[in-house]
């Protein structure tokens, strides 16, 4: 490529970089968000489901994350084919709910879970049977 296309190339990139950042700056968006809810990072809780303890892991059951201070305060999962779940939450406490079937019961469960601007508490283990 000769210098002149490499300047010619460079130009480009910078005036296309320029007309796509150039908007945001002149509506007067900030870049970063110092708001309060950007200061509420979200935490996660993550775990297994498990059929029986020590059992074999448990597919596509919704488990929720109900806050304790707002009980219409939801958050759910889909297991994946491992049992494992993950859940993005705002900080708080919660309990966990599972998807049961027909004659299933919780066996094991983790209790309250306190999370924190931006935990990953990731070990939770939920245990159902019979």
């Amino acid at each position: 490529m000769a210098m002149s296309e490499m300047r010619h190339t460079t130009a480009f990139v910078l005036t296309a970089a320029l007309a796509v950042s150039g908007p945001a700056c002149r509506t007067g968006q900030p870049i970063y968000d110092s708001s309060h809810s950007n200061h509420q990072a979200a935490g996660t809780i993550g775990g297994i489901l498990r059929a029986g303890v020590g059992g074999e892991p448990v597919a596509s059951r919704a488990v929720t994350a109900v806050s304790l201070t707002d009980a219409t305060a939801r958050y759910s999962a889909t297991t994946n084919v491992a049992g494992g779940f993950s859940i993005k939450v705002p900080p708080g406490k919660y309990r966990l709910e599972v998807d049961l079937r027909d004659g299933e019961r919780i066996i094991q469960s983790p209790g309250t879970i306190d999370i924190n601007k931006s935990d990953l508490d990731a070990n939770r283990e939920v245990v159902i049977g019979q």
